[in-house]
């Protein structure tokens, strides 16, 4: 899934739009705006940043959800600067939420 994947499915309906699939999109969206500012922020020459979203909900009535991102990076990068990206696009805020936190969520009716 890449992050426009949340608007359309492959098939180009919107049978793909599922909540999974919009906190999937932020957290391509997220590593990507996270990896832009920072390599803006150190002088770090990249021209171009995809990520992409694999979901795999095999195991999500267990409780198990697994998603995996791959980081691809283009312009005149050394293997340190690649490592450095990639470690910083695993500190993006959605990711940390999704990994690092207890979420506690509360609903009530306003009127």
């Amino acid at each position: 899934m890449t992050v426009d994947g949340f608007l359309r499915s492959q098939n180009g309906d919107d049978s793909s739009r599922s909540g999974s699939a919009g906190a999937d999109a932020a957290l391509g969206a997220c590593k990507a705006l996270t990896v832009l500012w920072y390599a803006k922020h150190k002088d770090i020459p990249v021209e171009g940043i995809e990520v992409s979203v694999e979901r795999d909900a095999s195991q999500e009535r267990a409780g198990i959800y697994r998603l995996s991102a791959a980081l691809s990076l283009t312009g005149d990068l050394s293997a340190a600067q690649r490592e450095e990206l990639l470690r910083v696009a695993q500190k993006c805020p959605v990711h940390k939420l999704m990994t690092e936190v207890t979420t506690e969520i509360s609903t009530t009716l306003s009127h």
